[in-house]
């Protein structure tokens, strides 16, 4: 798959209007999109959906953007299995850093590039990945 997978972050910058972030990542989303498709996976629209108060609403915006639906491959879901008991096994500690796990497996296997504003745990275990941040 070519194309960039968009962190749920970058997204929740432009939903939000954040007022640090919003300019800088609707500029990297238009020069992704450039580039190939802007994709979403089911664990970014979970993460999104917390914004929204009907569905009706996320497909809305998801639509508005021209993102695309890219289903998860096995291998990545296996692969971020393995990347988080690597990350559990060096003393990492949280636990709500599962998703982040999902995505840049997604990431990996698929051969997208990853938008996103947090590329430290990305870097450090999805290192093939070809990351575009801040």
């Amino acid at each position: 798959m070519s194309g960039t997978l968009v962190d749920t972050n970058v997204l929740l910058d432009v939903v939000t209007d954040d007022p640090d972030w919003a300019d800088w990542s609707i500029k990297a989303l238009g020069a992704a999109a450039l580039t190939g498709p802007l994709l979403f996976n089911d664990v970014i629209y979970a993460e999104l959906s917390v914004r929204f108060l009907a569905i009706e609403a996320l497909d809305a915006v998801i639509e508005d953007a021209g993102l695309r639906h890219a289903v998860t491959p096995r291998e990545a879901l296996f692969l971020a299995g393995k990347a988080f008991r690597r990350y559990r096994a060096a003393g990492g500690v949280r636990t709500g850093v599962l998703p982040d796990f999902f995505i840049g497996a997604h990431a990996a296997v698929s051969g997208a590039a990853l938008l996103t504003r947090d590329s430290r745990r990305y870097r450090s275990y999805f290192p093939t990945v070809q990351l575009i941040e801040p």
